[in-house]
């Protein structure tokens, strides 16, 4: 729907009467002007890169995490395994990213760095969050050791019973810094 592109933030993309191409179509295209096709798509004047899989920018991957939400399921074998399935907040919200980023929302964003356990890497890494306190929205970047830069990680709206808590919980330890 080409009217998304017009959308600014507070409002919402008009995507939930499309059927799934259509709404692909619509969410992609926000996307791409925003993030892959963004060359200046920078944090603090630090450059923000999709994650990588494999060693390589996966912009498929990153636009799977920014719309939609990694769900548990169990085959008929009983092995649990997981997939990403559509969630309507994170893309309802997709073209606030670049607002966040660009520093665009001064009142009630709190931009944070902090310490903490990626049970995928097996390691602590660390994380820097800007969150949106009043819209409840959150932004998640890693920072780059080697380079003056950061991966994005995932963006979300705070829509689970223990977001908000979660979140307040890792700003009580927060670095002294932001990273």
């Amino acid at each position: 729907m080409p009217t998304n592109l017009l959308k600014k933030y507070p409002e919402l993309l008009e995507i939930l009467h499309l059927d799934e191409a259509g709404r692909n179509k619509s969410l992609r295209a926000v996307f791409n002007r925003d993030i892959q096709d963004n060359a200046n798509l920078k944090f603090r004047n630090k450059i923000v890169f999709p994650i990588k899989t494999d060693g390589e920018i996966d912009m498929h991957r990153q636009f799977k995490h920014l719309t939609c939400d990694e769900i548990k399921l169990i085959d008929e074998h009983g092995k649990e395994y997981t997939q990403r399935i559509f969630e309507k907040d994170r893309s309802l919200r997709l073209h606030w990213i670049k607002t966040h980023i660009d520093e665009g929302i001064k009142e009630g964003v709190i931009v944070f760095s902090t310490l903490e356990r990626d049970q995928r890497k097996r390691k602590d890494v660390n994380v820097t969050y800007l969150y949106n306190k009043k819209q409840k929205y959150i932004i998640v970047l890693e920072p780059l050791r080697e380079k003056d830069a950061y991966f994005m990680l995932s963006a979300y709206y705070l829509n689970k019973v223990w977001g908000v808590k979660d979140i307040e919980k890792k700003l009580k330890n927060k670095l002294p810094d932001i990273l």
